[in-house]
């Protein structure tokens, strides 16, 4: 790859995420390539909105390689980025080509994680979770460490409407058999599904919520050094009942055949929120911070649709990447943008609170 290269690709554009990534850029004069395995679909929208596009499979490493070698960057929209990650990965590392994904999956960002090292030697940029996982999250984590630098415990929380796309369902499907995750001690620790609940004061008001296995439980202590943390995402306790009810599943969510009846079961039901349902549905997140000796902050962000948010920081990072020269390795989004990143993007307000 030229270093001077500023021609970039987004790999599963056909999908939901992929359609509005692609949608974005273009209206902002930017040129990807879209690519992906579906001839038909990746063709039809290329055609549609005037891209150059290929097809290729991540099964198939040569064509792979092949196929992105002459970019700057692939920004991955194909998941579950548990499976699709870690090709496209060594292809971008030996081909040289800067790695982004809109992940939100633990596993993946340790992936990434892992082989910072050799992206380094190779000055490839791993740069996974460029959407609403983990972008504001991330940096409102950021945020509250520039207010109290000393924090041992860091707390997050979203409320995200409008309801999910098929590849957002598919993945909750891959993963439901892992159960929950929380950071303790610098340690990753498995909990059950539903292992704690709590009311959270978001801006717009208190919501019940329960802690996920969310990026940030992986990222924000790349970002912050916190060393315990958890991620919550609102519920309604009925709702949380029956997660608790279903953990005795968990092992059978875990058999391959299962898990791929319920994707095509997905494939089949969900169709993602329409263009209107963005519009009119906006994202909630809080977080808080808590030092040793007890004292706290705490701050609110309100942000649009998590699918409109994820297109739009998806792109402006991957035009940063494009038009800087970052050196290698693996970053989170406010490690790479700094931690005001998300309010710099449309419709994103923080509010900070005092420090107690």
């Amino acid at each position: 790859m030229s270093t001077e290269s500023t021609r970039w690709m987004v790999y599963g554009a056909n999908g939901y995420t992929g359609r509005l990534v692609a949608d974005v850029a273009l209206a902002q004069g930017m040129q990807p390539i879209l690519a992906g395995r579906s001839e038909a679909s990746v063709r039809e929208l290329a055609e549609k909105l005037g891209l150059e596009w290929r097809i290729f499979d991540l099964a198939d490493a040569e064509a792979t390689r092949t196929a992105i070698e002459d970019c700057r960057a692939v920004l991955h929209c194909a998941g579950p980025f548990s499976v699709t990650s870690q090709p496209m990965i060594e292809a971008c590392l030996q081909t040289g080509v800067h790695y982004l994904d809109i992940t939100g999956e633990i596993s993946v960002f340790a992936n990434a994680h892992r082989q910072s090292d050799e992206a380094s030697r190779r000055d490839v940029l791993l740069i996974p979770g460029v959407g609403f996982d983990v972008v504001p999250t991330d940096c409102l984590a950021a945020r509250l460490v520039q207010v109290l630098p000393s924090a041992t415990h860091l707390t997050l929380a979203f409320e995200a409407g409008g309801g999910p796309s098929p590849g957002t369902a598919k993945t909750a499907a891959e993963n439901m058999s892992r159960g929950g995750c929380v950071r303790q001690d610098g340690r990753l620790r498995r909990v059950p599904a539903g292992y704690k609940a709590r009311q959270v004061p978001f801006a717009s008001g208190e919501r019940h919520a329960v802690t996920i296995p969310w990026g940030d439980v992986y990222t924000a202590h790349v970002s912050t050094g916190i060393p315990n943390i958890e991620v919550y995402m609102a519920m309604p306790p009925a709702r949380l009942t029956q997660m608790r009810r279903m953990r005795w599943l968990a092992p059978l969510m875990g058999l391959g055949f299962v898990r791929e009846r319920m994707k095509r079961k997905i494939e089949q039901s969900v169709a993602g929120p329409s263009a209107e349902k963005r519009a009119n549905t906006e994202s909630q997140l809080w977080g808080e911070v808590v030092t040793a000796d007890g004292r706290t902050a705490s701050a609110t962000m309100t942000t649009p649709n998590g699918y409109d948010l994820t297109a739009t920081a998806s792109v402006a990072i991957t035009r940063h990447v494009l038009e800087n020269d970052v050196e290698g390795g693996f970053y989170t989004p406010s490690l790479l943008m700094g931690a005001e990143f998300a309010e710099s993007l449309p419709g994103v307000t923080l509010r900070m609170g005092e420090v107690s």
